[in-house]
């Protein structure tokens, strides 16, 4: 089912709407070039589409932006049932996925938006919607990383400003910023992000989606 046909989440609520931007695959997922060599590109773009098919399963999620300037990677999201917007600003992270929520808004403007990276391809629909259930409780929160210094979720309730603080120790400049943290029990697939070759080996142990299992599978 793609996002534009998804209904309304759960009684009472409008539903999510989550922001993915996508790095070009070509230079995604740099710290993982040691290991992934000449597939890193193939990796980098698998991962984020299982990262995204999951976000789509979440039944609490009424719609996915992707911000990518990748068309390869635009044309796959696009057919998973991803809405697909341009990085029009082109300048990092966090501008991204303000314009990423400017268009949300635009489209469905009493969603709850989040911000997920790209590189989570362990990701469980069921432990998502444990997280955005609890959001709803706060004007804004978070999901630390597994190393408890990043941020891989990011949440602004309906009628909240978004203000993400993505990069570096972003768990802490979400702290700051007023931001709650979230961290209930059976969420380890939405903190375990991956950078580095130890990351990914957590991650595959988890268990990842298809499509990174078989970029995989010819470096495990």
């Amino acid at each position: 089912m793609s996002s534009r046909e998804r209904p309304n989440g759960r009684q009472g609520s409008p539903g999510w709407t989550v922001v993915v931007p996508v790095k070009p695959a070509a230079i995604g997922k740099s710290r993982l070039a040691p290991f992934a060599g000449d597939h890193r590109t193939e990796l980098a773009r698998a991962m984020a589409l299982d990262t995204v098919s999951a976000i789509l399963e979440c039944p609490t999620v009424v719609e996915v932006l992707a911000v990518t300037h990748d068309p390869e990677s635009g044309s796959a999201l696009a057919a998973l049932g991803a809405v697909v917007v341009a990085d029009e600003p082109d300048t990092g992270l966090n501008p991204a996925l303000l314009h990423g929520a400017q268009a949300a808004r635009q489209r469905r403007p009493d969603s709850a938006i989040g911000a997920m990276l790209a590189d989570l391809p362990a990701l469980r629909p069921d432990e998502l919607m444990i997280v955005l259930d609890a959001a709803l409780a706060h004007p804004t929160s978070f999901v630390p990383d597994a190393a408890d210094v990043g941020t891989t979720l990011y949440c602004a309730r309906d009628g909240s400003t978004f203000a993400p603080r993505f990069g570096g120790p972003s768990r802490a400049a979400h702290h700051q910023a007023g931001a709650a943290e979230l961290s209930p029990p059976g969420i380890a697939t939405v903190r375990r992000d991956v950078d580095t070759e130890t990351d990914l080996r957590e991650a595959v142990e988890l268990g990842v989606g298809p499509r990174t299992r078989a970029a995989l599978a010819f470096l495990l």
